[in-house]
């Protein structure tokens, strides 16, 4: 771990129960993380949802702010804490002809499946700017619900490989329990990874990756295989067991540094 500069965290179901704000263990944990290196969520989710589950929630300094770098929609778009603010680095936004289409092939795919849900929580299909969403049961759907909804991952497969054949031209991947992405072509967890890599100027082994779809075909398997160590979790109380180690032997070895 001498090499370590950033470790990066998926959200739902890594950090948090899906949709839902990160425990306060949890929260304490990436402040202490924070104290010891960069940290970056990289998540299918809007800014929005980063700022209702994790910012609201954190009690930092300036100094670990700094040092956290923030992922939504896959890496589409990258935020970093400058002038006192959450500022917008770039964005990779789809134009709104394909954003069109994307939600018709979506809409029509899921009904021709049997996929279209009539009891819903929220938003089925979201346009977060630079990735589309379908959300079987809605974006507010209960966790419960949700993780009842497709425990095989078998419908969210069948639906994601009829829209990729409709959508040859972008990149389709399923993304949380109940829900497909959809971005440019090539934009996934590991564009998002490079591109970290290059704005930070670092290498492959200078970052760690902890995820819940590290299996392949999930959406964290991309990272996986451009050769980034990860650590499979499968809930956030595994995550917070194994940041507590890892903050307690980063610290260790900065102590014996000093």
């Amino acid at each position: 771990m001498n090499d370590l500069r950033v470790v990066a965290f998926d959200l739902d179901d890594t950090l948090a129960v899906s949709k839902s704000q990160i425990d306060r263990r949890m929260a304490e944990l990436l402040g202490h993380l924070l104290t010891e290196v960069d940290v970056l969520i990289i998540s299918g989710g809007r800014f929005e949802q980063f700022e209702s589950q994790v910012l609201a929630h954190l009690d930092l300094t300036e100094e670990q702010r700094l040092r956290l770098h923030l992922m939504p929609t896959c890496g589409t778009r990258y935020y970093r804490w400058q002038d006192s603010a959450w500022r917008l680095v770039y964005a990779e936004d789809l134009n709104p002809e394909v954003k069109a289409r994307v939600i018709e092939v979506l809409t029509e795919s899921a009904k021709a499946l049997g996929l279209w849900e009539t009891r819903t929580w929220g938003d089925v299909i979201e346009d977060r700017g630079s990735q589309i969403t379908f959300s079987a049961l809605g974006q507010s759907a209960p966790p419960a619900e949700k993780y009842g909804w497709d425990p095989d991952g078998g419908k969210k497969k069948r639906l994601r490989d009829a829209v990729a054949e409709e959508l040859p031209d972008l990149e389709v991947r399923g993304g949380g329990s109940t829900s497909i992405d959809v971005t440019r072509k090539g934009v996934d967890k590991a564009y998002g990874m490079r591109k970290l890599l290059e704005c930070l100027d670092l290498k492959i082994d200078n970052v760690l990756f902890v995820g819940d779809r590290l299996d392949v075909g999930g959406n964290d398997y991309p990272v996986k295989a451009m050769g980034i160590r990860c650590f499979a979790v499968t809930c956030w109380e595994e995550t917070a067991d194994y940041v507590g180690a890892l903050v307690d032997e980063l610290v260790k070895q900065r102590v014996e540094r000093a």
